[in-house]
């Protein structure tokens, strides 16, 4: 069924208020959470489960998903997927203990994870054409950047009037406005009751990552338990190896891993999930520090951070719009390699230079926005229609595994570093080395010297924070660079299919 462009246009509309509401409910606590652990009596490694059950589920479940939308019809997915979103938003406004948030959180994540697949085979099916497919997946890109973006802005805003809650209240009048639009504007239903769909292999890649985060988390925490890491690592070995043998043996698997034998493809994938986890990274160690450490409220924290999405905007706009004149090589690594020059301008200025900080931010912005811009079109445009579903859910499975390993792994960092090289003055009691939050709140008024302390070794560990993501950054716009040394203009999209035709092994 060939739609109206005007149709189309608005459908692009409805799906990509879909994934804006993904998407800002990935960033929208990182301001928030030091109010939230406050009210809730939240411990460290709480607070960080409260963020992180939200992208562990989702992209636990994406490739699942993806394929069950094959199955069933993506626009089916969709609806339900809005459905279980707005149900999930409600229980989180209104938990009242950390452990109902992290539960209804995950939750939550069922829900983006239903839907966020259907989002861009939406898409996949509806724009025929290939220059305006380009122009409609950056525009879905775009998106998610404004999404990650708005995220500790909207928190601000809403903390400066309302209670925490309000942050998944909001979700919900867009919830219903989508649900509309969608039965009105949305093409027919595609199911195809020949493809299968195996929830073992959700379950296996849900361990696997459940298990990872465990372990990063479970190391970096002051007096880690060398049991409790030993057993998360072996779900995680287990988990992951038991994943890929099932996907090797199915003759319908939820990822064929042949998919990614095709170059594009597997730049497209690595640049989406490091400028995710780029993103994500910067976002919450900088809400942090400056709440924290500067004393500022959530809401200026929030519009600090938003320079990265103010900066990547025109850029992910662009790049959308000039792919097909200059190939993926540029848009890519020259992308990632300019959010690198970006964040070490962050680097040299966060505690000196409040205008060379906001530059770096959207220097950095600006460069990964050129990067997702185009990732999801690599993705998309190197494998066939029949695929769709597995396509978008691999893209989408990289957004969410960017984010979910930003803060597993930088959030429990900033931790680990902060805890080893705080000097307490003598006679405080040790917890103050659990967290910078811990410090402040047995210093209180009192005692300037804990807060000096404590305040210079979370710098020393927002510093060593943001080496990494400028090293991540660096290593990404190589090894894009060389996987797409060979497309250049006219050929960002023209790569072979072949591999991804390939039968599962039996």
């Amino acid at each position: 069924m060939v739609l109206s462009t005007k149709r189309r246009r608005l459908l692009l509309t409805v799906v990509s208020a879909g994934l804006l509401l993904i998407t800002l409910d990935n960033s929208i606590l990182y301001a928030a959470l030091p109010t939230l652990v406050e009210d809730l009596g939240a411990s460290s490694s709480e607070g960080l489960w409260i963020i992180n059950a939200y992208p562990v589920v989702m992209a636990g479940l994406l490739l699942g998903s993806g394929t069950l939308g094959d199955r069933v019809g993506h626009r089916r997915m969709f609806l339900i997927g809005l459905v279980v979103f707005g149900t999930a938003s409600l229980a989180a406004a209104f938990s009242s203990t950390p452990e109902g948030l992290i539960a209804a959180r995950a939750f939550l994540a069922v829900g983006a994870a239903t839907m966020m697949p259907a989002t861009l085979a939406l898409i996949r099916v509806t724009f025929e054409d290939e220059r305006e497919r380009n122009v409609a997946i950056a525009v879905w890109g775009s998106l998610a950047i404004v999404g990650s973006g708005l995220g500790p802005i909207v928190s601000g805003i809403l903390l400066n009037s309302f209670w925490w809650g309000s942050v998944f209240l909001i979700n919900v009048p867009v919830v219903i406005a989508a649900i509309i639009a969608t039965l009105v504007l949305a093409p027919p239903n595609d199911a195809d009751p020949t493809k299968r769909w195996d929830l073992i292999s959700s379950l296996l890649a849900l361990v696997a990552l459940v298990g990872l985060v465990i372990a990063i988390k479970e190391t970096a925490k002051t007096g880690p338990t060398l049991l409790v890491i030993a057993a998360a690592a072996l779900a995680a070995a287990v988990g992951g190896w038991a994943f890929v043998r099932r996907q090797q043996r199915l003759p319908y698997p939820l990822l064929d891993f042949a998919i990614f034998r095709n170059r594009a493809f597997l730049a497209g994938v690595l640049a989406a999930g490091l400028s995710m986890f780029a993103i994500a990274g910067v976002q919450l160690v900088t809400t942090q520090r400056f709440q924290l450490v500067e004393g500022f409220t959530p809401l200026r924290a929030g519009f600090l951070v938003a320079a990265v999405a103010l900066g990547s905007l025109p850029t992910a706009m662009v790049g959308g719009a000039v792919l097909h004149r200059v190939g993926l090589l540029p848009i890519v690594a020259g992308g990632l390699a300019l959010g690198t020059a970006g964040s070490v301008v962050v680097l040299v200025s966060f505690d000196t230079s409040m205008g060379l900080l906001i530059a770096g931010l959207l220097i950095t912005g600006a460069g990964l926005g050129s990067a997702m811009s185009v990732a999801s079109s690599a993705i998309m445009g190197n494998v066939p229609a029949r695929r769709a579903g597995m396509a978008s859910s691999v893209e989408e499975v990289s957004y969410e595994f960017g984010s979910l390993i930003a803060v597993a792994l930088l959030g429990s960092l900033l931790t680990a570093v902060y805890s080893a090289t705080v000097d307490l003055p003598s006679g405080t009691p040790d917890r103050a080395r659990d967290s910078l939050d811990a410090a402040l709140a047995l210093a209180g008024q009192d005692n300037p010297s804990l807060i000096t302390a404590a305040s210079h070794a979370f710098d020393s560990a927002y510093f060593g924070v943001m080496v990494v993501v400028t090293a991540v950054m660096a290593i990404g716009a190589i090894a894009t660079g060389l996987l797409l040394r060979r497309h250049g203009p006219g050929s960002a999209l023209s790569a072979p299919v072949h591999a991804v035709e390939a039968p599962a092994h039996h």
